[in-house]
């Protein structure tokens, strides 16, 4: 079953389950998922809806943070509700160790020297690391291979 049929399945189980807050939170990702293809005219495949997943998860991260700030507790537990659903969507993730040790390999591969070789790091690390690592631990692990 691909990514997109499962996540309309977990829509319709909602919605017979009277979930509210879960049926709105996958009607959302519906509807970016949707937007996408009408906007580019193509079929998604699970790994462009795993980047929208991750898109809407940092989204998220961010309005936690921020409503967190301001003192709205009531915001950031519908936030936090949206950021579990969402995030049962995504693959395994890979831990901070696996991600620093895949990046030594690919920055030793790439004969990556210093700071100035971290645009270069980072389109490959993209590319390798899409949907199996959050990006922000994958950028620290770079600068902090580039820095040694």
């Amino acid at each position: 079953m691909s990514l997109k049929d499962r996540i309309t399945e977990d829509m319709k189980a909602a919605m017979r389950a009277k979930e509210a807050a879960r049926l709105l939170t996958i009607r959302g990702l519906l509807a970016a998922m949707k937007q996408r293809e009408v906007d580019e005219r193509i079929e998604l495949d699970d790994a462009a809806i795993v980047g929208i997943v991750d898109k809407l998860i940092k989204q998220r991260k961010d309005s936690i943070a921020q409503f967190a700030a301001a003192g709205r507790t009531d915001l950031v537990e519908k936030e936090t509700a949206e950021l579990q659903v969402l995030e049962g969507y995504l693959p395994a993730r890979l831990s901070a160790d696996e991600i620093a040790a895949q990046v030594a390999a690919l920055v030793a591969e790439l004969g990556a020297s210093g700071p100035g070789d971290m645009g270069k790091v980072m389109g490959a690390a993209k590319a390798k690391f899409a949907g199996n690592a959050d990006m922000g631990l994958v950028s620290a692990a770079v600068k902090q291979a580039l820095t040694r």
